[in-house]
């Protein structure tokens, strides 16, 4: 999972190419947990009182959910690409509802078998 991690992370600007499916919702799993761990110690921090140190750790949060918007970007564009599809289908989730629903059908669904026109299938 680490090296799935930082795979990513060395890719934060590589837009071409396709991602697999482990790939794009290991990041996504790691991140929330990154969140979900950061999030339980702040209500820590505050309930015992140390809310000087949980604003700190808020501003640090912060400043990591703005580092990883880059990588998770082209992530996500190449995890379309792995289904055969351009990088404007991420805006389908300014779509009420359903555009949401769409755009995670999309990237659990499985990668085009072999190559495509983004490149050479991921899982050879």
């Amino acid at each position: 999972m680490i090296n799935n991690y930082t795979n990513v992370l060395k890719k934060y600007t590589k837009f071409s190419g396709r991602a697999r499916r482990r790939e794009y919702w290991l990041f996504f799993l790691a991140n929330f947990l990154i969140g979900l761990g950061v999030g339980i110690l702040i209500l820590i921090l505050s309930a015992l009182g140390a809310a000087g140190l949980a604003v700190v750790l808020y501003g640090l949060s912060v400043l990591y959910s703005l580092a990883i918007i880059l990588p998770n970007l082209a992530l996500t564009v190449r995890r379309l690409h792995d289904t055969g599809r351009n990088w404007p289908w991420i805006f389908i989730n300014f779509v009420p509802v359903v555009g949401g629903i769409w755009f995670f059908v999309l990237t659990v669904l499985a990668g085009d078998v072999g190559d495509n026109k983004y490149g050479p299938d991921p899982k050879k």
